[in-house]
């Protein structure tokens, strides 16, 4: 499961491990979906051709507190691992009532491995340490990984933090 669309380059890693039997990408804008379905970005159709792959509207964040979950077609499923690509964090909301996704309550109904992956809102707002403990209040495992790229952009390097949990000891 993929929290964020974007330009579809996290679901893209996610589909490249032969482990990967199905995904569920949630994207809040239809737009973006859409161009993915007409092949208007970098990755092409790459996406929406997948078989594995299944592109869905909505809203992350209701779709992680709700009682049916992310697959409309098997309400309750489980998912082995949710990946969470969207730039936000619990001190950078994009919507306030989004904030109780960030409390043990929210966090309790994720799956064994939890990954807010290339967030760089959640880099910039709010100390990995801070992150991680919230993370820990749940899981039996947590840290913060810090990641430096070269910015092509601005021309200069740039870390954003992936931070990683999981409610078994061992490794992720």
């Amino acid at each position: 499961m993929v929290g964020g669309l974007g330009l579809g380059y996290t679901a893209q890693a996610v589909l490249e491990s032969d482990n990967v039997r199905s995904l569920i990408v949630v994207d809040a804008l239809q737009p973006v979906i859409e161009w993915h379905e007409k092949g208007l970005l970098p990755l092409g159709r790459t996406l929406a051709d997948d078989a594995r792959c299944t592109l869905l509207h909505g809203d992350f964040f209701a779709l992680a507190g709700s009682e049916t979950g992310f697959d409309p077609e098997a309400p309750g499923r489980t998912f082995d691992a949710i990946l969470v690509d969207i730039d936000h964090s619990p001190e950078a909301l994009l919507d306030a009532g989004n904030a109780s996704f960030y409390r043990p309550e929210g966090f309790a109904g994720l799956p064994r491995i939890f990954v807010l992956a290339g967030c760089s809102v959640c880099g910039r707002t709010i100390a990995p340490t801070r992150l991680t403990a919230r993370l820990g209040g749940v899981f039996a495992q947590t840290r913060a990984e810090p990641v430096t790229f070269h910015n092509p952009l601005q021309d200069r390097p740039f870390t954003q933090t992936v931070y990683l949990a999981q409610t078994q000891s061992g490794p992720a």
